[in-house]
């Protein structure tokens, strides 16, 4: 080999492995989620364990959400009856999802935190944003952790059967029903061919910061609403489900749901959707880059040999 096709073999080597290294850099994240000070006005934070869990795994989520001391929090364990009272599900389910509910003060708005983002494979953060807001769960850091991968529908029973077990905080049960079927038909959505997760929830979002503006009174309105953002979104959806979301959001509107009143957080909800939207268009062009840069890289050790 000549010399000089070795210089130009070597400088590419060392070039692809520093592209390497500056790809493969891992990101840790932090999770300092310490135990605060009681708040004498709302009680011992709640910690919900799914009734599945051994007491290993129980030990697992102790440490993930940050309860060193139990006697900090309140703990309780959530049932298949729960998953049926709750709902409507199978009695009979296995519930590892857990969380820890932390409730604060009127206008501090809702936080919530996925611990182990790995094992919730379906549901994102603000998809339960979401169905926490229409059940009535406005002021409160939540914070969701399973030890093995499950879907994280369940996970809202043990936070609603938290904010039962408080003082004075009983949530209506028509509106966490309705709450369920919101989380149900974002899932089922974020499933189809040309929609994805953040789509979903963008759409969810929009929509009842219209019916905050607009107040509708009659199902024709709810339609013109969620129409106008299906088209406003540049999102396609079957007639079904098209009829799900007309279906859903005239429950809202006949429970009086007021979404005026957590107007500003579902603007801060959608800020963040769509930052995350942006990041995610952000990451697909440098995933496309870092093709390109390595398919000209190639096309270079070819021209070296030809």
């Amino acid at each position: 080999m000549k010399p000089k096709y070795l210089l130009k073999i070597t400088a590419l080597f060392n070039l692809l492995i520093l592209s390497l290294g500056m790809i493969a850099v891992p990101a840790f994240a932090s999770n300092d989620n310490d135990e605060d000070a009681i708040n004498e006005k709302y009680g011992l934070p709640i910690v919900v364990y799914g009734e599945a869990l051994s007491e290993k795994q129980k030990d697992e989520v102790r440490e993930l959400l940050g309860v060193k001391d139990p006697s900090k929090v309140k703990e309780i364990i959530v049932t298949g009856k729960d998953l049926v009272n709750y709902i409507d599900g199978d009695e009979h389910s296995n519930m590892y999802s857990s969380a820890k509910i932390t409730r604060k003060d009127t206008g501090e708005g809702l936080v919530i935190n996925q611990v182990t983002p790995e094992n919730i494979t379906e549901v994102t953060d603000e998809m339960y944003a979401n169905a926490l807001l229409t059940a009535g769960i406005e002021d409160a850091v939540v914070d969701v952790v399973s030890p093995v991968k499950v879907t994280g529908h369940s996970a809202l029973v043990g936070i609603y059967k938290a904010y039962d077990e408080g003082e004075g905080t009983e949530l209506n049960k028509d509106r966490t029903e309705v709450a369920n079927q919101e989380l149900n038909l974002a899932t089922k959505l974020a499933k189809k061919d040309g929609l994805d997760q953040d789509k979903v929830s963008e759409l969810l979002t929009e929509i009842k910061k219209e019916i905050a503006e607009q107040n509708p009174a009659t199902k024709e309105e709810i339609e013109k609403i969620i129409d106008d953002k299906l088209k406003t979104l540049e999102i396609q959806v079957s007639p079904e489900d098209r009829q799900l979301l007309i279906d859903l959001f005239n429950k809202m509107r006949d429970l009086n749901i007021n979404f005026d009143n957590v107007k500003t957080q579902l603007e801060t909800l959608s800020d963040d959707i769509q930052k995350r939207i942006e990041e995610a268009v952000g990451d697909k062009g440098f995933l496309e880059s870092v093709s390109n840069f390595f398919n000209e890289l190639i096309e270079s050790i070819k021209s070296i040999f030809s």
